[in-house]
């Protein structure tokens, strides 16, 4: 196996990431024109580099850092499972991983780019293997997923060790069942997709049952059929 990754890694030391409160995206610190940022989540910022576009640097914030090892050891539990990225290499700072091209379904549903039903079915059996190797599938979103030519693959695992099971995808699978053909085809404004999301991370909070927060949700954004 090459080293090619190193290739990158001076451009990475000039980046840095910092966590934010309420369960908030990192804020990312610094910048180099050879990083390009091609996702961000509430524990590490994902950039793409000119000098070795096929991997993806997974660079966490410094309070997080704990999880890099953690989730280096949940790759090689999953091996090489079609259904996954692959991890290379981990530092002390940053993963890196396969770069895997496609559309997070977030992005889908911005773009109205059609989910299909094997997208969901891939991810029903992604989550099976991975309870067959003894672990966790847990925080499976919509900013988890990528649509790589009609499939699915997943590309965040770092709570496939924590206990409990969150629900996530349940709660997306059940809403994709019985709404997403309100809004097939159509793109979703951005405001209102972080509109749910934020309601969503309170909702029990404020809703009785995850069926009266998705009533709320529905009647706010008045989907209809064509």
């Amino acid at each position: 196996m090459d080293n090619k990754w190193e290739l990158a890694l001076p451009s990475l030391s000039k980046m840095a990431v910092s966590s934010n409160p309420n369960n908030e995206p990192v804020t990312i610190h610094g910048g180099d024109d050879r990083l390009r940022c091609i996702g961000v989540g509430t524990d590490a910022a994902v950039f793409q580099a000119i000098d070795a576009p096929q991997y993806a640097f997974k660079l966490y914030a410094g309070d997080k850092r704990s999880k890099i090892k953690v989730e280096e050891e949940v790759y090689r539990s999953i091996s090489d499972s079609p259904f996954f990225s692959t991890c290379y290499a981990a530092y002390e700072t940053l993963l890196v991983l396969s770069f895997e091209e496609g559309t997070t379904l977030f992005d889908c549903l911005l773009q109205g780019i059609q989910i299909p039903e094997q997208v969901v079915q891939d991810v029903e059996s992604a989550r099976q293997y991975v309870r067959d190797q003894g672990l966790n599938p847990r925080d499976i979103h919509l900013k988890n997923i990528l649509l790589q030519n009609g499939r699915a693959k997943i590309i965040d695992v770092s709570e496939y060790v924590l206990p409990g099971n969150d629900f996530r995808w349940e709660h997306l699978k059940k809403a994709y069942d019985d709404h997403y053909h309100l809004i097939e085809g159509r793109a979703v404004p951005f405001w209102l997709l972080e509109t749910i999301r934020k309601w969503y991370n309170t909702w029990n909070k404020h809703f009785s049952s995850y069926e009266e927060f998705m009533k709320i949700v529905v009647k706010f954004t008045s989907f209809k059929k064509d």
